[in-house]
This record gives structure tokens, sequence and C-alpha cells, in this order.
């Protein structure tokens, strides 16, 4: 069985889902998500704060989508991971497979959150040297990929009305 089999038996390997993820604007620089169709059931995020320029879990879909990132955070949430803060749509009785997923593919979650954050700390011009930072997650080319998504989804971001949503279709759009 090639690796990449392994992990997908495991759960943990490319998403074949079309999962969407909405991302609903609301007043005082809020916004909520919206999951559904994934495996496992729909859930959502309950408001919170915005950031600066975008929610930060759009930022997620857009470098993840344009780093082939397939086992990062939206790619575990379409396996069925679920995070803390993330409530079921329709209350019921969850199975433990959500946790079972993190458990499988927890270290390329967080491989993933690190070279999220790197590629915003470029794109909003935050510092990449000095005490604390770190090496570089990401060569030139990888920043070349993600900073014009980025700049193309804060502009879709800032396009949405208040009430309104902005739909990312995972694996479909960039």
């Amino acid at each position: 069985m090639r690796a990449g089999n392994r992990w997908a038996a495991a759960g943990c390997g490319p998403t074949v889902t079309r999962m969407e993820i909405s991302f609903r604007k609301l007043p005082d620089n809020q916004h909520e998500i919206l999951v559904r169709a994934r495996k496992g059931p729909d859930v959502r995020l309950p408001a919170a704060p915005v950031g600066p320029t975008v929610p930060h879990d759009l930022v997620h879909a857009v470098v993840e989508t344009a780093l082939g990132i397939e086992d990062g955070f939206w790619g575990a949430t379409a396996r069925g991971a679920t995070f803390e803060g993330f409530e079921l749509v329709v209350p019921g009785r969850h199975r433990r497979s959500g946790t079972k997923v993190l458990r499988r593919g927890g270290d390329a979650v967080l491989a993933a959150e690190l070279r999220v954050n790197w590629a915003y700390r470029v794109w909003r011009g935050l510092p990449t040297e000095g005490r604390g930072v770190g090496r570089p997650l990401l060569d030139a080319e990888a920043l070349a990929r993600t900073g014009p998504r980025l700049d193309a989804a804060a502009a879709r971001w800032a396009a949405v009305p208040e009430s309104g949503e902005l739909l990312w279709r995972w694996g479909a759009d960039s």
C-alpha cells in the first residue's frame, strides 16, 4: 500500500469531500462560521472577532488551498475533526470520531497552523526576523502563491455586507 493510501485509510489523507464553509459577517467586527457537507455532522463556530483584515479561519482556507495542504485545519475538519469552540448545528449525540481524526493527524494540523501563520505574517508585513520569530517556514515560491490569494480573499471579505456571507468550497475554491 502506498503511503498516501495508508494516510487515507487512517482518515488523515487527501480530502475528497466538497465541504462548504460559510463565513457570515456580523455587526461589531464579528463573524460566525457554518460548516456543511463534511464527514460528520454540520458544525458552527459562534460569533468571534474578525481580526484586522479577514477571519483567521478564512486565512487558513486560502493558504491551505494555495499550498495544497490537505491535512491541515480545514482538511481535518472535512474528515470529521471537531475543534474547540465548534458546536453541532443540530443538537444530538456526536461520536468521538472527530477526536480520532485529530489524534491521527494532529501533528500535520499543527504544522499547517505554523505555515498559515507565517504566510499571514509575511502578507500583513509583520516582522519575519528577530528574537522569537523563528526560521522562515515558507520559501519565496510558496509566498508568491499565498500573497495574491490572500489579497483576493481580503477583497471578497471586504465586499460582504453585514449579515452577508462568503462561501468557500473546500477543494474547489482558490
